[in-house]
């Protein structure tokens, strides 16, 4: 199945869009993302949806270094419950330690790994996006320049998060060609920035590993740990639930068919189908039993207004919404809405 990633991935985003003079809410809907679930960080979201949005926000902005504008944003509480386990770890060694063991708690595209060679260090970042649900048939796998750019200047923000804010690594490259003004690049990164390298990567000195963390409090490393263990995961092994977290996801966008949803999986509909029978379901149960559970939550919740509410279902209209409505709870929404908070 296709990998997914979390809405904390794009932490910042609206900021950023309104400082390059786009419109970030329909830069979103026109990938299938929602843009109310930006409220919701830990929320899950094809990977692959993600990075088809930064390289078009990327192109309508003109500003080929979007996703390292993005990153020069993130600081380490980005992470989310996350940053709560290496803000408490001894050292860099140990920091980034934690953070490529737990990298599928926030990412499940992202691939980071650490070697050691004659006193330098590498990390080696890659990403496996997949295809954006929203992707024609016959269309490429999406782009990722932005989003891996995105994944090296964060990571090169978390190190400073450690090693200081002048810190900078001995040198950073990208396997893509490098864009017309590099200017962005080498102010985040350092002068050392290459491109159309043999791998994408941060090289820096190992002594740099052994750098103490004087904030970490080793009392409180053994419960951030197990508070971190506790966090669930996508589970790629279950299509159900992944099923209902994509329907929440697109239902927003009014594209939430059974097409996009298997495509975003990884499945044809009929190979969706038939996981979703192996687990006594159907695509149209799923979809029904989500609805419901939004409809209560969002319908009992004053700051949404019906209109906002049909639409955030996936309904063109409040009245088809409220046909629907009756039919699930044997009475209106605004019946169910005064029955609740009286």
């Amino acid at each position: 199945m296709k990998p997914l990633a979390r809405y904390a991935s794009l932490n910042r985003y609206v900021d950023l869009c309104r400082s390059v003079h786009i419109d970030a809410v329909d830069l979103m809907r026109s990938v299938g993302l929602a843009p109310t679930s930006l409220a919701n960080p830990d929320q899950w979201v094809p990977a692959a949806s993600i990075a088809a949005l930064l390289e078009l926000s990327a192109t309508e902005s003109g500003r080929e270094d979007f996703g390292l504008l993005l990153a020069e944003l993130r600081r380490l509480s980005n992470l989310g419950p996350l940053s709560l386990v290496i803000r408490e770890e001894p050292d860099v060694r140990s920091a980034l330690d934690v953070l490529i063991r737990y990298e599928h708690t926030y990412n499940e595209a992202l691939r980071i790994r650490l070697t050691e060679v004659s006193g330098l260090a590498t990390l080696r970042i890659g990403l496996e996006v997949g295809d954006p649900a929203t992707t024609r048939p016959s269309a490429d796998s999406v782009d990722t320049r932005q989003t891996v750019e995105l994944a090296v200047g964060a990571t090169v923000q978390i190190l400073r998060s450690f090693l200081g804010p002048a810190w900078h690594p001995v040198s950073v490259g990208f396997t893509h060609s490098a864009p017309q003004d590099t200017s962005t690049h080498r102010r985040i990164l350092g002068n050392a920035v290459d491109f159309d390298h043999e791998f994408t990567g941060i090289v820096f000195y190992a002594s740099d590993l052994d750098a103490r963390n004087e904030l970490a409090d080793e009392l409180l490393r053994p419960y951030a740990r197990a508070f971190l263990d506790s966090l669930p995961a996508a589970d790629s092994s279950d299509t159900l639930s992944r099923t209902r977290e994509l329907i929440e996801v697109l239902l927003p966008t009014g594209r939430c068919s059974v097409e996009h949803v298997a495509r975003s999986l990884g499945f044809d509909r009929r190979t969706l189908h038939r996981h979703l029978a192996e687990s006594g379901d159907t695509f149209t149960a799923v979809l029904n039993s989500v609805r419901s559970s939004l409809a209560q939550r969002l319908v009992s919740n004053p700051r949404y207004s019906l209109t906002d509410v049909a639409v955030h279902l996936g309904f063109s209209t409040q009245g088809s919404f409220s046909r629907w409505f009756r039919t699930q709870f044997s009475m209106s929404p605004s019946e169910w809405k005064a029955q609740r908070q009286g």
